[in-house]
Parts: structure tokens; C-alpha cells; sequence
């Protein structure tokens, strides 16, 4: 038996505390984690997060250098449950898209969808062009998932903290990682008294 390996790889686009809050929420659990975070990621945490970047290694089991396309993330024999890019950058999903890797973390995106593993894209950006939305139906059609970090007011969020935690439980329950934070609809949100 192998363990529950989750790839998570942070790219360049705004909305970093995405990607730390689910590497958070994983510690939690027993799926063990493989980070990647690419150059341009590094660059906006600086703008975005009040600590170091490199403390983003000390969120993950195990942290892979964007450009070490040898590690075992990019290879299909490395077992995982999928991978996650939180946020995803437009480039990044490109990159995706076209299947031309240009680092580790599209690589290992490409891996999981030539696996044929669940790959998640929390796609950051607005508004969208034609190519985004095009670039997103290309890895539908490929398997992957899209999902855009839109916030769920039905569960009357309090804080920015509160939406951040709900979308990135949202991303878990994709990869069926429960942690026990989301407020559901049916259940503890908009049921009938």
C-alpha cells in the first residue's frame, strides 16, 4: 500500500494565501504532500505574504525545485491521487493546455494528465480572453478541472479568512480530502428547520 500523495504546485498568479491555507488544511490529513512552486510564485508571495517564501517548504512532506524536471512528480511510476495548482497562473495553464513544459510544475501537470489523475487548476485571473477560455476547454477535454477561487456568500463567510478556507476546501473535496472546516449546503447551511 502507498500513501495518499497529493502534488501541489503554486504559480505565479495572485491569491497565494489559496495555496498556503490548503497546504494548512493537508496537515491535517494523511495524504502526504509534494510542493512545487515556480519562479514567478516565489516573486509574489514576496508581494503578498508577510513572511519568507521559503517557509512555504516547511508547509509541505516534501518540496521539489521548479527546475529539478527529474524529480519523481514528473514521472507517471510516482504514484499520487493527482495534483493541484492553487493559484494558477494563465502561463501556467498555457503551459497545461499545450502540453509544452517549460518547468516542474507543468510537467507534472502533464504527468497527471497523461495518467489520467484528477488535475485541479484554481485558475486566477480576470477578466478572461478568448485564449483563457480556450486554454481551459483544451484541458477539460483532457481531464483536467477548473476552478475558478468564485467565494460561496450562501454560508455567510464573517471574513476574508473564512472565504479562503471555504474554496480551499472546496479544492479537497475534489481529491475526496475531507477536513472537516466547510460549512455545506443541505447540511449545516440552508437546511430546512
Amino acid at each position: 500500500m502507498h500513501p495518499r500523495r497529493l502534488i501541489v504546485g503554486l504559480s505565479g498568479a495572485s491569491g497565494l494565501i489559496l495555496g498556503v491555507r490548503l497546504l494548512e488544511l493537508l496537515r491535517e490529513t494523511n495524504v502526504e504532500t509534494h510542493l512545487v512552486v515556480s519562479r514567478a510564485a516565489e516573486l509574489t508571495y514576496a508581494h503578498e505574504m508577510p513572511d519568507d517564501p521559503r517557509k512555504l517548504r516547511d508547509l509541505a512532506d516534501v518540496y521539489h525545485a521548479s527546475g529539478n524536471v527529474g524529480a519523481p512528480i514528473a514521472s507517471g511510476s510516482f504514484r499520487t491521487i493527482g495534483m493541484v495548482v492553487v493559484p494558477c497562473s494563465v502561463k501556467t495553464l498555457a503551459e497545461v493546455a499545450t502540453g509544452v513544459t517549460g518547468n516542474l510544475l507543468s510537467r507534472a501537470a502533464d504527468v497527471v494528465l497523461k495518467e489520467r489523475r484528477r488535475l485541479v487548476l484554481v485558475v486566477r485571473e480576470t477578466p478572461l480572453n478568448l485564449v483563457h477560455l480556450r486554454n481551459m476547454v483544451t484541458v477539460t477535454e483532457a481531464g483536467g478541472i477548473i476552478v475558478p477561487p468564485v467565494p460561496a456568500f450562501y454560508s455567510k463567510p464573517e471574513s476574508v479568512d473564512d472565504l479562503v478556507t471555504q474554496t480551499a476546501c472546496r479544492v479537497l473535496d475534489l481529491f475526496e480530502v475531507d477536513v472537516r472546516k466547510l460549512r455545506r449546503w443541505g447540511d449545516d447551511v440552508g437546511s430546512q428547520k
